[in-house]
């Protein structure tokens, strides 16, 4: 939970929140001791819905009805945008080089 958590740049809170939440399109597993284990398309969900609450406003339930609706778009540009900004931090990397 922490991992993810970190790697969104959220709290923990707010993950298994929208864990729970998104229980429709989100499935940890749990281990024995009861901690989540995210797959990497769980991932790849809990950034599609961070990235419609955060960056396009939507409310949960708003989010949730547009990853009922259209899914793909919303990844396909989730993808776009993790590729501007790795390429962003590969040309600021290169001009701190220079």
């Amino acid at each position: 939970m922490g991992e993810v958590a970190q790697m969104l740049g959220e709290n923990a809170s707010a993950v298994r929140y929208w864990s729970n939440y998104f229980e429709k399109f989100i499935h940890p597993q749990r281990n024995a001791k009861g901690n989540r284990l995210y797959h990497p398309e769980d991932i790849d969900t809990l950034k599609q819905v961070q990235f419609l609450l955060k960056n396009q406003g939507l409310t949960l339930e708003g989010a949730k009805q547009r990853l009922t609706e259209d899914h793909r778009s919303v990844d396909r540009r989730v993808k776009a945008i993790e590729k501007l900004k790795d390429i962003r931090a590969q040309l600021v990397a290169v001009r701190n080089g220079l």
